[in-house]
């Protein structure tokens, strides 16, 4: 299986719960051909570099998903077709998709830490100014 990217831009004046449905309506396609979603990003209503279909704003959505090259001919079918997309591509990945790593939130120092933090500061500061004052 390959790594694809797909980015379709859907019509501006579907919003809400309809633009949901729509972008779920896409995974269920893909998951029904065999394919494995990984990502779908909604990036929101953006505007145009150049007028499409009419339309100079439209909703970008990003879909990342692993699937056989069959799966692709089937799926820019079915976005041809509706009149909710205005524009689509699909795109290998060729080093595959790389999930971003979980960042974990780093433990909060106590109140007795961040005074001897203070205190190695303002001793350090103090022998800084010493030094200068003896140049």
């Amino acid at each position: 299986m390959r790594t694809y990217e797909a980015i379709f831009i859907v019509h501006p004046e579907v919003t809400g719960d309809d633009q949901t449905a729509l972008i779920d309506k896409y995974k269920t396609i893909l998951t029904d051909q065999g394919a494995n979603v990984l990502k779908v990003e909604n990036w929101g209503t953006r505007t145009l570099a150049y007028t499409v279909k009419k339309q100079s704003k439209g909703c970008y959505v990003l879909v990342i998903f692993d699937a056989q090259p069959t799966v692709i001919a089937e799926f820019e079918r079915r976005m041809r077709i509706d009149d909710k997309v205005i524009k689509f591509q699909t795109v290998i990945m060729e080093g595959g998709y790389q999930a971003p790593p979980v960042v974990e939130e780093a433990p909060q120092d106590s109140a007795e830490d961040a005074e001897d933090t203070d205190e190695e500061l303002t001793e350090a500061d103090a022998e800084a100014e010493e030094t200068t004052e003896e140049d």
